[in-house]
């Protein structure tokens, strides 16, 4: 939370960091003769191979370094395995590791992967084909069927540009690509692969790029990208220090989460065809991910900088884009299920300072006739800022219990957050049990010389839980239980702050006078010195005075003499110097963090956990690994209730056990905008319950940047309206216009929750992304690759929002090269699309453009009401779209919407053809609700003379018929969903 107030928080003391290494492969030192290490890759022999071994489903390679050892960044490895094992038909694993198996790899019970298919096989007919060089060692990766064509993989220096001296960053030597070798040290990896000029990349996150969610490799103008993966408590920078790069380098600074997947998208121009393939490197350390096309090169590249850990690579064969992100899943595991109340919408603030004030917003809401599912409470709900409480003067227990009673009889929710530190006893008279239990159990994080590591966060000094120690996850659900049996009866957790953040160096509490700690509340937003008093963007108050509203006088106010964004942080600690042997707290390369030291708003490197291994190599799975405690803790709290869970810091697998929002983020329309891509992205990382601080996090919204983003982020998996302490109001009843934008947007994503239901229920099956960049249903359409202005909520759905202020229209691309006919949500009639360019479309404020695509078929709920459990209780309808042959298809899958499957379900089939429908369940949920309504577009050119239902003739009032959009409906007829339904007309 609010990484941008912890400057002010470094004045606290500053302790040296240990140098006790770990003992995983930490322990050699530079001789005493040598100057340390060369920071210099270029001269790094490689390596070449020894031996090789055909296995039963792949083979095993041995290589030793081919030279004279370079130390790099730290210790060459002279020995070195190489693992190919083809997995599935669809995916290919190539594991390059240390024969002594000294560096860190990720433990099978943290991040399960799939184990694959049991078939020998698979080496003669897998999608994929590994090739080697042996002198030195170089492999590629083809696909069987296209064995002539650019390899998806190449590692091969013959394929790789020639070599820059100059880097992507001016003066920043790091970032040159001066050498191509496979690099393999204790404290550096490197590994070098060619893509096609100009490749679609997608993914390497989680980023907020200027690019798009298309990344820039490099062409164009462009020097590039610089992804570093390392977990940090910032506030969603954007190509932060980008000034440094000549305002050409996209330095995509570390954020909250850490994802090395990306998927390719390669068109081939003679036959107009496209394939997608993934590449997964399954690895925690801290890394550089460059992207960049040197000078005049026929190529780009892509090149892996770790900081330790493996080369451990997952190849995916796709070839849709669908199907890469699906196969990623299969391997590390597939999203949670969400509870059917998840899909509401959700209200939270920083700042509603007790009960009455969190009641009042419940109250206001109601009286505006604007939905609400879940009320959200952050820190202010704590007692001293500490987790597991509640203040006992504005947030009592009793009054809480019966608050939350409240809201349980009209069907609503309550939902708390947690975060990351607990706070440390300050002396013999303080009582708080977490910390006290959790010294009984063991389960805190330890610095170098087995002493409690104290960092600082909210609270004051604090301690850190150990998730590799024995007794973390039980201490994780006994808290929980606890906080719940005080009358906090809590529906779900929001998890904050946990990659892990801590407002100083080191362990700065240790040795300090606990008592004199100080709660940094003076540095909370709203306090003296403090205050959020910025105008809403673009706003000039000397011309337009004091009000910050959106109009005055008739005339829009956006847009005179708008001030700058602020200033991008500065890198410190770039450079890294050569110290000798190994530094756990400044390895000799240094990654691109934006806070320049590794142990800047973290937890510091040198941290030992219970295992024995150090943070610098686990860093990137504190939260994982907290989603997890939490997500089992809640499962134990409510047995069998699918949990719900919001978390920010994220990697490969969080999707088993959490939800995301995208961080702090802020009051701009440039966020707005950027919150498609991170969605986009999310689905990639197979985290798909994913959403954005609706009207912004930080800094003062104003009336039409929240309307416009209450529109859009209602077509966005996770709703939520959350925002900073002292900034402007933005619950949605505050302004008219936001309250009817609100109502509309809320309407119709509730009356598509079965819509919303099915797409989750096929990712937590399937892994197949609810939200989709257009390209990944029209794939052979190169004009939408970049597109991340617009989006499909499954295939059907295209949304269009605004994204800009003072406008009433908007433009946007309709997929399919006019193959495809696409018709509004609201009136129904068909879009004269432009083909293949942009096609203007009127948006006035409240109006949020959705089209559905034809050959579509939507089960809806009939009469959406104010919570999720009154709409599943009302009446069903039906939508169908269709075709000009008449097609149309569709599913719906129907459950309780709580119970953790397996459970009883239903799977409705929805199919049409000219002049019938049929509805098809098959299943053993018995389905409550009537369908009675039904909408056919496109069902002829001319009244139909007859409409039956399962043979049984209509009368002329159970249905009408729309001439000027094709328009069918059945009306009143209350069908049984729980048996075949056919519905005819001529």
């Amino acid at each position: 939370m609010l990484a941008i107030l912890f400057a002010a928080l470094l004045f606290v003391r500053v302790i040296a960091l240990a140098d006790e290494p770990s003992k995983f492969a930490h322990k050699r030192t530079f001789p005493a003769d040598d100057g340390g290490p060369s920071l210099n890759a270029s001269s790094c022999p490689g390596y070449e191979v020894v031996s090789q071994k055909e296995g039963r489903q792949g083979l095993s390679i041995q290589l030793a370094l081919a030279g004279p050892a370079c130390d790099a960044f730290g210790h060459d490895i002279a020995n070195l395995t190489v693992e190919v094992t083809y997995e599935t038909i669809t995916r290919l694993h190539v594991n390059i590791y240390d024969t002594e198996k000294r560096q860190f790899t990720i433990p099978a019970n943290i991040v399960p992967l799939s184990a694959g298919d049991d078939d020998a096989t698979l080496k003669t007919r897998s999608d994929l084909v590994f090739h080697f060089n042996p002198r030195p060692f170089e492999f590629w990766i083809t696909r069987l069927s296209e064995p002539d064509v650019q390899p998806l993989f190449d590692t091969r220096r013959e394929s790789l540009p020639t070599t820059s001296a100059s880097g992507l960053i001016p003066g920043d030597n790091n970032t040159a690509s001066d050498g191509f070798p496979l690099v393999f040290e204790d404290q550096y990896l490197q590994l070098t692969s060619a893509l096609p000029l100009d490749a679609n990349i997608y993914g390497l996150g989680e980023v907020l790029a200027s690019s798009g969610f298309r990344r820039d490799v490099g062409t164009n103008g462009s020097s590039g990208t610089v992804q570093t993966l390392w977990a940090r408590d910032s506030p969603d920078p954007i190509d932060e220090n980008m000034q440094n790069c000549a305002l050409t380098c996209r330095f995509c600074s570390p954020s909250y989460g850490s994802h090395p997947i990306y998927l390719e998208h390669r068109y081939n121009e003679s036959t107009r065809r496209s394939q997608s393939h993934g590449v997964f490197h399954f690895g925690a350390a801290g890394s550089d991910i460059l992207l960049q096309t040197p000078p005049s090169s026929p190529v780009s590249l892509i090149q892996y900088r770790l900081l330790g850990g493996t080369l451990d690579f997952y190849f995916f064969a796709g070839p849709s884009p669908q199907k890469v992100i699906e196969q990623y899943g299969a391997l590390v595991g597939l999203p949670t299920w969400q509870p059917a109340w998840g899909f509401g919408f959700h209200l939270c603030r920083w700042g509603y300072h007790d009960v009455n004030e969190t009641r009042e917003q419940v109250t206001q809401m109601r009286a505006a006739n604007i939905p609400l599912e879940v009320m959200w409470n952050d820190i202010d709900l704590y007692h001293a800022l500490r987790d597991f409480t509640t203040d006992p003067t504005s947030f009592p227990a009793d009054q809480m219990q019966t608050f939350i009673a409240e809201l349980t009889a009209n069907h609503q929710h309550y939902i708390p957050i947690v975060d990351a530190a607990i706070a440390k006893l300050v002396n013999e008279s303080d009582v708080y049990d977490p910390y006290t239990r959790g010294n009984e159990l063991d389960v805190w994080l330890k610095n170098p010389d087995g002493s409690e590591y104290l960092g600082q966060v909210w609270p004051g000094y604090t301690v850190f839980p150990d998730w590799f120690a024995n007794n973390t996850e039980a201490f994780w659900a006994e808290g929980l239980r606890n906080w719940s049996n005080t009358g906090l009866n809590y529906s779900g957790i929001w998890l904050d702050m946990n990659e892990a953040s801590s407002f100083c160096i080191g362990s700065c509490g240790t040795g300090a006078n606990l008592t004199a700690a100080t709660i940094p509340t003076m540095f909370f937003p709203g306090t003296p010195g403090n205050l959020v008093t910025d105008y809403p963007e673009g706003y000039n108050a000397t011309i337009w005075g004091p009000s910050g509203n959106i109009t005055i006088n008739g005339t829009l106010t956006f847009g005179n003499h708008s001030a700058p964004s602020p200033p991008a942080l500065e890198k410190r600690g770039l450079g890294a110097a050569a110290e000798p042997g190994v530094d756990l707290n400044s390895p000799p390369y240094a990654i691109h963090n934006g806070d320049g030291f590794l142990s800047t708003h973290t937890v510091s490197t040198n941290v030992t956990h219970a295992s024995g291994v150090v943070e610098l190599d686990v860093h990137n799975l504190w939260g994982l690994m907290e989603e997890k405690a939490t997500h089992l803790g809640l499962l134990s709290l409510h047995p069998g209730k699918r949990p719900f869970l919001i978390s920010r810091s994220t990697f490969p697998s969080s999707g088993r056990w959490t939800g995301h929002w995208l961080g702090d983020n802020i009051s701009k329309w440039q966020y707005m905008a950027f919150s498609i891509q991170g969605v986009l992205q999310f689905q990639l990382f197979q985290v798909p319950f994913v959403g954005a601080d609706t009207c912004g996090f930080q800094g003062n919204t104003d009336e039409e940047l929240c309307g416009r983003w209450m529109q859009l982020s209602a077509f966005m998996p996770f709703y939520r309206n959350h925002n900073v302490r002292s900034a402007l109001s933005q619950e949605p009843y505050r302004w008219e216009s936001v309250a009817n934008a609100s109502r509309t947007a809320i309407h119709i994503r509730y009356s598509l929750l079965p819509y919303w239901y099915t797409l989750f229920a096929n990712a937590s099956l399937h892994g197949t992304p609810p939200i989709r960049a257009l390209f990944y249903e029209f794939p052979d359409e190169p004009e939408l690759f970049s597109v991340d202005r617009q989006y499909l909520i499954g295939r059907d759905l295209l949304v269009t929002p605004v994204l800009t202020p003072n406008v009433t229209t908007v433009d946007g691309i309709f997929p399919g090269q006019g193959r495809v006919l696409w018709r509004d949500w609201y009136t129904h009639k068909v879009v004269d699309a432009a083909i293949s360019t942009n096609t203007t479309l009127d948006a006035p404020l409240g109006h949020i453009n959705v089209h559905i695509r034809d050959g579509s078929a939507f089960l809806l709920h009939d009469q959406p009401a104010y919570t999720i459990a009154e709409t599943r209780d009302g009446p069903f309808a039906l939508l169908v779209a269709q075709a000009a042959d008449g097609y149309a298809q569709g599913s719906a899958y129907l459950d309780d919407g709580e119970t953790v499957p397996p459970t009883p379900n239903t799977t409705l089939t929805i199919s049409a053809r000219k002049g019938a429908l049929t509805v098809r369940p098959r299943g053993n949920f018995k389905i409550a609700q009537s369908l009675d309504r039904v909408t056919v577009l496109g069902a002829a050119n001319a009244p139909p003379t007859d409409v039956s239902v399962n043979g049984r003739p209509l009368s002329r009032s159970e249905w009408a018929f729309d001439r000027d959009v094709e328009r069918l409906v059945v009306s009143g007829v209350h069908l049984d969903l729980n048996e075949p339904i056919t519905i005819a007309w001529k």
